[in-house]
């Protein structure tokens, strides 16, 4: 199985941005984390991460007959952009939408997804350990 780790604005950040709300944990670490997860189960991550609308709409379009599924954190995106959701639902490559933090104890604003709709579930609120549960649902459906 061949996963896309996506990930929206901010993201390459991690470690730097907001410790108490995202951890200490480098961008890199999450993706050394999920790789290093993908091949002990014999399978695949590529990890890609923008701080650009577009290129992760490019990178789901190039999705399709590439990858099984994707792992994707739009970040604040998540919240506004109903051209992610309609790349999600264009392609046929199924979605789980995993954010690090807990956004339903967060701001008001961070409680609605206009992305979760197009993806089979929603992880949030656990961490790097999201991303891992994620494939683990890919891998064990």
């Amino acid at each position: 199985m061949k996963f896309l780790i996506l990930n929206g604005p901010n993201l390459n950040l991690l470690g730097q941005r907001e410790p108490g709300v995202y951890g200490t944990d480098s961008y890199d670490a999450l993706c050394q984390l999920a790789q290093k997860h993908a091949q002990e189960n014999n399978a695949q991550a590529d990890c890609f991460q923008s701080n650009y609308e577009g290129a992760l709409i490019d990178a789901i379009h190039g999705a399709g007959g590439v990858y099984d599924a994707i792992i994707f954190n739009p970040g604040a995106l998540t919240h506004y952009s109903y051209a992610l959701h309609d790349a999600l639902t264009s392609v046929q490559v199924p979605c789980v939408e995993v954010h690090i933090s807990n956004v339903h104890k967060r701001e008001e604003f961070r409680r609605r997804s206009v992305t979760a709709p197009a993806c089979v579930g929603q992880i949030c609120g656990l961490g790097f350990q999201g991303y891992l549960l994620a494939m683990d649902y890919f891998l064990r459906a």
